[in-house]
């Protein structure tokens, strides 16, 4: 076995390892997310949802109880 996979395959090495490949696949996710224009218009449109979803609760519960 090459000693750098050895080395790799090493309990008190693989830790950090791991902990770099997730730390760049999260910072990979953000680039990804936050960089395009289209999906920044659509993400900013998406920040009014919570209180768009009480509008359509109350007018649920009026239907609801005038049937």
């Amino acid at each position: 076995m090459p000693t750098w996979l050895q080395w790799m395959t090493s309990m008190e090495y693989s830790k950090p390892i791991a902990l770099l490949i997730f730390f760049f696949t999260f910072i990979g996710i953000l680039v990804y997310v936050f960089t395009g224009k289209k999906r920044k218009e659509r993400l900013e449109s998406y920040k009014y949802i919570p209180f768009a979803d009480d509008d359509v609760s109350d007018t649920e519960d009026e239907q609801g109880k005038s049937s």
